[in-house]
């Protein structure tokens, strides 16, 4: 099992948004995260990647057998958790590339393996960055500074494609985009997956997941995970709306 989330509780502010999510991922699979707003998706993907905001109260989760909660944020993101943010904020004074290779480094040392030379990485980076669309002179620019919200989700799905992590959660990675910023997008990340990692998407829409089409869709609702289906879950919840389920 890559990510076991068992009984899991969180809260921020005072207030508990999470009342016992259970969720199984395995390694080759596309999950989706659907659910009205307020319904505890996003919490889920923070309480997961460590934000301090969030205060796990209760529960379990696990990353490849080991104890997800009791590391810090960095471990787990060098231990291969990817979260791709809803909005991806701007990092003044720091390009692109020298963002990626500092990431990339501490990822490549934790893994064992030795730091990319220069050349390599910016061979490497320039591969990645043609995936997602992406001309070379964004690697110069400051990380999302002076980016439009496509430029910006775009910009995740490189440095997903940079960091190759294990579990990839992907928060709203649709707001927003025009039909062709979400195909350059969702190609990405169909290239991306493979047998070994997983992916979590988190969505309102099913046009994400047409083109990224789910093993799994989970429908939150007030903090827990209230039904479990099948791809053509996400045609019924388009059809019907969620009231149904409540």
């Amino acid at each position: 099992m890559l990510l076991q989330v068992t009984n899991l509780h969180a809260a921020t502010g005072g207030k508990e948004i999470l009342k016992g999510v259970n969720l199984a991922v395995n390694a080759g699979e596309v999950h989706a995260s659907m659910g009205p707003n307020g319904s505890g998706k996003s919490t889920l993907a923070a309480a997961l990647a460590g934000n301090p905001s969030y205060e796990v109260t209760q529960g379990a989760a696990t990353l490849n057998g080991k104890n997800l909660l009791d590391m810090p944020p960095e471990v787990r993101a060098r231990e291969g958790f990817f979260l791709s943010f809803q909005y991806p904020v701007e990092i003044a004074g720091v390009s692109n590339a020298n963002f990626m290779k500092v990431a990339l480094a501490e990822r490549r040392k934790h893994q064992g393996l030795p730091e990319l030379s220069p050349s390599e990485f910016l061979q490497l980076m320039r591969q990645k960055m043609a995936l997602v669309e992406m001309d070379s002179a964004f690697a110069s620019r400051g990380v999302n500074t002076g980016f439009s919200g496509g430029e910006r989700k775009r910009n995740e799905i490189f440095q997903m494609a940079m960091l190759e992590p294990t579990l990839a959660i992907l928060d709203e990675t649709d707001s927003g985009l025009d039909i062709d910023a979400l195909r350059i997008v969702a190609n990405g990340i169909n290239v991306l997956k493979n047998k070994d990692n997983a992916v979590i998407l988190i969505t309102h829409y099913q046009r994400l997941l047409d083109y990224v089409v789910p093993d799994w869709v989970h429908v939150l609702y007030q903090g827990k995970i209230i039904k479990t289906g099948g791809k053509e879950l996400v045609a019924e919840l388009e059809e019907k709306g969620y009231d149904w389920l409540k």
